[in-house]
């Protein structure tokens, strides 16, 4: 079972991470929280990764702004979401990955996210020297920033029928990063991973799941 450690980034910013592991555990995770916080379901994600053989660390990314948030899937919970994810820099929202990383203590270690951390994941491959293998699941942002280089393997996992990803946000990427493993689901919405949320697509899920385990074990292979 998961619990609360603090963790420090390199500007003496302390904050919460939810950590779990398992017995025996080869692997190394960073698991970034969409904008609703470390609640029940990026706990339940810690989970899911901890039995298939990760040791994870989910930092609370909003305690630079509020600590302690775990909100709903509902409008409120998306606009105060939103509010909170825009008093943070990303810079300073770096350190902290990069801080949960560290705290690892593994040789290799790997970054997945979702939603807001979808986008964060990408940032954190090609804006550190942390992570040996990076997942984004519908990160909306990084359409902005598809120029950048990554600084190592990426996957990148989209819904079809995601309304906030136009489809020529994921053609531009594309055509940015053909190296890029980039997967689009079909009839999928955003947050298609997410049993808590209306938009939850069970065959979407098990195949981004499936692709996303067997991308991190085989690029983190101690």
């Amino acid at each position: 079972m998961g619990q609360i450690r603090t963790l420090e980034a390199a500007d003496g910013h302390q904050f919460s991470a939810w950590e779990t592991e398992r017995g025996t555990h080869p692997y190394a995770l960073v698991v970034l929280q969409e904008i609703f916080g470390v609640n029940h379901h990026i706990r339940t994600v810690c989970e899911r990764f901890a039995q298939a053989g990760f040791h994870v660390i989910a930092p609370a990314l909003f305690d630079r702004a509020e600590r302690g948030v775990e909100l709903e899937y509902t409008t409120d919970g998306v606009q105060k979401g939103l509010a909170l994810r825009a008093r943070i820099p990303t810079a300073k929202t770096l350190l902290d990955v990069q801080a949960a990383a560290r705290a690892l203590k593994a040789r290799k270690v790997g970054v997945i996210g979702y939603c807001w951390g979808g986008t964060l994941a990408w940032d954190a491959a090609t804006g550190t020297e942390d992570f040996a293998a990076a997942v984004s699941w519908y990160g909306g942002g990084i359409a902005a920033h598809r120029v950048e280089t990554p600084r190592c393997p990426v996957q990148l996992h989209f819904g079809e029928r995601d309304t906030s990803i136009p489809h020529t946000d994921i053609a531009a990427i594309r055509a940015a990063q053909p190296d890029v493993e980039l997967y689009v689901y079909d009839d999928a919405e955003h947050g298609f991973g997410c049993e808590e949320r209306a938009s939850y697509n069970a065959q979407a899920f098990v195949q981004a799941q499936e692709r996303s385990l067997a991308f991190l074990k085989s690029t983190l292979n101690p």
